[in-house]
């Protein structure tokens, strides 16, 4: 029988004072929890940003919701273009004082073997999951480089670690967020600024249920030690502690948010 999942965990203001920019942060995945649990610990000004203009402003209204006393920003940003890319920054600098976090959250996923797959499909999940981690980061680095400081936090996936049919160009994205995250980690920590990622396995919510097969969804969640799926804010407490100064020693770690390492 799959272990009950336990209380929800309140805020501890792990992140009090800073500011923080999330993308892909929308609807109830893995973003818009890491957004609301960004407002429960403290953050004194966030920006999110998504490509669905509806989802998007109905998450901010929701995150105005949590705390008067928090800024709440939204923007809309595709993260394959530049120009939008370089304009979200823009805007998170100038709006929150100074990008002290961000949460690099885009990614696209789906079903396909090797053998049917086109070029543009394998190119448009490298450029949504990969290249987009990379151009946000620049973005970002160039910012923070100056100020000495800043946390950077990607969201991987176990897949980047483990085999499944028809992920082939998901999991080669994932394990290229794992190993940009080590190689620019090292670049960035010379300037003071912390670049780690999470690697969660399945993490349940309503989108993900509407895209894949229920039967599907179970075997995966069986796979896993306590018999289920992860919920969203499990994953983005393991977001939170690596934005935070609790985690000021770690440099391109990718913590297992999972017991599917490999």
């Amino acid at each position: 029988m799959p272990v009950a999942v336990p209380p929800y965990v309140e805020g501890h203001g792990l992140l009090k004072g800073k500011s923080v920019l999330i993308t892909a942060a929308a609807g109830v995945g893995i973003g818009f929890a890491a957004a609301k649990k960004s407002i429960e610990e403290g953050c004194r000004a966030i920006l999110i940003s998504d490509i669905h203009e509806r989802r998007l402003g109905e998450a901010a209204e929701k995150l105005k919701a949590l705390s008067p006393s928090t800024q709440v920003f939204h923007q809309i940003c595709d993260v394959t273009r530049e120009e939008q890319v370089q304009a979200l920054v823009a805007t998170a600098e100038d709006r929150l004082g100074g990008v002290d976090v961000l949460i690099n959250n885009a990614g696209l996923g789906g079903m396909k073997n090797v053998v049917d797959m086109t070029d543009d499909e394998w190119s448009r999940v490298l450029d949504i999951t990969l290249t987009s981690v990379m151009r946000m980061t620049r973005a970002a680095l160039k910012v923070m480089i100056p100020r000495g400081r800043g946390a950077v936090v990607n969201n991987a996936s176990v897949l980047g670690w483990r085999a499944q049919k028809g992920q082939s160009h998901y999991a080669a994205a994932k394990a290229g967020v794992m190993a940009f995250t080590r190689c620019s980690a090292v670049e960035a920590a010379e300037h003071g600024i912390r670049i780690n990622a999470v690697s969660p396995s399945i993490a349940m919510h309503d989108f993900l249920k509407k895209a894949s097969p229920q039967d599907a969804l179970d075997q995966l969640a069986s796979l896993e030690a306590f018999g289920r799926a992860a919920e969203v804010w499990e994953v983005a407490n393991v977001m939170m502690f690596l934005a935070s100064d609790y985690a000021g020693y770690m440099v391109g770690e990718v913590v297992s948010v999972s017991s599917q390492r490999a």
